[in-house]
């Protein structure tokens, strides 16, 4: 009789622990993958594919793909970003393109590179 429409729910990232943390002057390279959030201060040349999210740092630098449902970007990526969820602050970087359904940007971020923005996954509920 009555529908209900919600949108997907989306972890808050900041609410989650953070497991995997690349600290400043710490240079990785190859592919990284994981289920948990991750924390990146240093460098990374490769891609990032995780579960539940990213947070870049200022000083962090990804040189390669993003694949999550969440990330925030303080530092520099040069790739493409892949998530459901994007904020980038004033201190953020993107040089590449964006996949996501929601975008948030700070006065002063950086982006450069062509946007795509899906639409939210609507789930109808019937109440009897």
């Amino acid at each position: 009789m009555f529908k209900k429409t919600k949108q997907s729910q989306i972890p808050d990232i900041n609410q989650q622990e953070i497991s995997t943390l690349i600290g400043d002057g710490f240079v990785v390279t190859g592919e990284l993958t994981g289920t948990s959030v991750i924390r990146i201060d240093g460098k990374v040349t490769g891609n990032v594919k995780t579960g539940n999210g990213i947070i870049l740092g200022e000083k962090g630098i990804i040189v390669g793909d993003i694949e999550t449902t969440s990330a925030i970007i303080y530092g520099t990526v040069n790739g493409k970003v892949k998530v459901s969820q994007l904020e980038i602050k004033k201190t953020g970087r993107v040089n590449g393109d964006i996949k996501t359904e929601t975008l948030e940007i700070e006065f002063g971020a950086q982006y450069n590179g062509n946007l795509e923005m899906k639409k939210l996954i609507q789930v109808e509920e019937k109440t009897v």
